[in-house]
């Protein structure tokens, strides 16, 4: 069965789809069969790995949960788009954002996504689960859907207090519908080590979380090299294997497949 991850923040620009998408190639790149799922409305996942048009895809995450729910036959392993290094997609769109106002009214709701992904659980060793920036009821399915869970976040010292509203959802979901789900880790992403502000904030970011939760060895640093592959629908090893990003995605990757034997997940608690 595969590992379920879900890549979550709340707040928006802290490198969460460029985390789902190089950690979902590094896991490939390890000899892994990867399953990348957008759950984010946006589609900023299905574009980064080069479905650039996807407002005319046909079969997207939106259309397999709906017919799911209906109780429609969901022939999953052949809505599955392939990309050519080695991952699988389930792509999205803006038609998501409706769908998540339809699930309001749906019976178990919240395990939706989970129902939908169960026909290819046994078909991959790992899933990962792109979230929106929200808390909405799409980010309440992944992490019902999810194993555990990474939180990608800058460091800075506003983001403190997202965090804390982030680890009570997660918290809650634990408590009442998903009582497997672990903290994966806390990611720092977009550091500058070079800057007092980075060096002080990721202090912070350990003393506050730290004493409870994990947070990954390796941090992401700022780099064009991010950005400039998922223009071009490449990962970020095939765009530059020897940028400081790639070598720190590759890292971060052998951190998730050591499935944090060195970190504290077994938290009764989040927070």
């Amino acid at each position: 069965m595969a590992k379920v991850i879900a890549v979550c923040n709340q707040k928006g620009g802290v490198g969460k789809t460029t985390t789902a998408a190089n950690l979902g190639f590094g896991l490939a790149r390890e000899g892994h069969s990867v399953l990348l799922v957008d759950s984010d409305p946006q589609g900023d996942l299905t574009t980064c790995l080069g479905w650039k048009n996807q407002d005319e895809l046909e079969v997207t995450l939106a259309s397999l949960i709906r017919d799911s729910v209906d109780d429609k036959k969901v022939n999953l392993e052949n809505e599955i788009l392939h990309h050519e290094d080695g991952v699988d997609l389930i792509p999205a769109n803006i038609e998501l954002s409706a769908l998540e106002t339809q699930l309001v009214t749906v019976m178990s709701r919240e395990v939706a996504l989970k129902n939908l992904l169960s026909d290819v659980r046994d078909k991959y060793e790992y899933i990962i689960i792109d979230c929106q920036p929200s808390l909405g009821m799409l980010t309440i399915n992944a992490l019902t859907a999810a194993d555990s869970v990474i939180i990608p976040v800058q460091p800075q010292y506003l983001p403190t207090k997202g965090m804390t509203q982030l680890l009570q959802t997660v918290n809650k979901v634990k408590r009442f519908i998903n009582p497997q789900l672990k903290v994966a880790g806390i990611l720092i992403t977009l550091a500058d080590n070079r800057t007092n502000l980075t060096k002080e904030a990721t202090v912070v970011i350990n003393e506050t979380f730290g004493q409870h939760f994990n947070v990954f060895k390796t941090s992401i640093p700022a780099g064009v090299a991010a950005a400039k592959a998922t223009s071009t629908g490449k990962s970020v090893y095939d765009f530059d294997k020897n940028s400081k990003v790639a070598m720190a995605y590759a890292s971060l990757t052998k951190e998730v497949i050591s499935d944090g034997r060195e970190t504290r997940l077994e938290n009764e608690h989040v927070i």
